[in-house]
């Protein structure tokens, strides 16, 4: 079953980063899939979406956490591309900083 869920640290804090809008966009449509926010441990599980082969983008819309957080912003927005390949669920998380983030396949 190939199911998505994303998860993001505020690794200055080692906190999760709540209240983050994440939208979920399939490479052949330029309307989002599905849009939701962080809950307070910084996750969210697209439960609705069942993911086909092929790529999508993540948009995490980091600016106002930054605002908040940091008090200032570097990196107001992270896009991250991916290639669904195989029936596994997809796990991608972001640790995210003032300065730098990075991200790669969790289970």
């Amino acid at each position: 079953m190939r199911t998505l869920s994303c998860h993001i640290l505020d690794t200055s804090k080692g906190t999760p980063a709540a209240g983050i809008a994440i939208s979920l966009y399939h490479a052949t449509t330029p309307t989002p899939l599905d849009q939701q926010f962080t809950d307070s441990d910084g996750r969210v599980r697209f439960e609705e979406l069942e993911l086909s082969q092929g790529q999508y983008t993540l948009v995490f819309d980091t600016n106002i956490y930054c605002k908040q957080q940091f008090g200032e912003v570097f990196f107001p927005e992270v896009r991250v591309t991916f290639c669904v390949t195989d029936d596994r669920h997809y796990h991608i998380p972001l640790l995210l900083s003032p300065y730098s983030y990075s991200t790669y396949r969790g289970s």
